[in-house]
């Protein structure tokens, strides 16, 4: 566990993260980062975008469906 601590970041409060957070997560300065809840109550930072997540799936479904045209169009 990595302990952090709420600072003041001109009028808002912030977090700054170390390079060793920023390397675990797999991320750098000026990637977006998102907050969600996790099942048991607590919340998690993530470089995870549920929204990025719905719309591949949407675009699978499309795919799977007009497979045989896409195909077509790909010749």
């Amino acid at each position: 566990m990595l302990k952090m601590k709420v600072t003041t970041i001109g009028s808002s409060a912030g977090l700054i993260l170390s390079k060793e957070v920023l390397g675990r997560l797999g991320v750098q300065k000026g990637d977006n980062l998102f907050l969600t809840e996790a099942p048991d109550g607590g919340f998690r930072i993530t470089p995870y975008d549920p929204e990025f997540e719905r719309q591949l799936e949407v675009g699978e479904k499309v795919m799977r469906r007009y497979r045989d045209g896409l195909r077509t169009l790909a010749k």
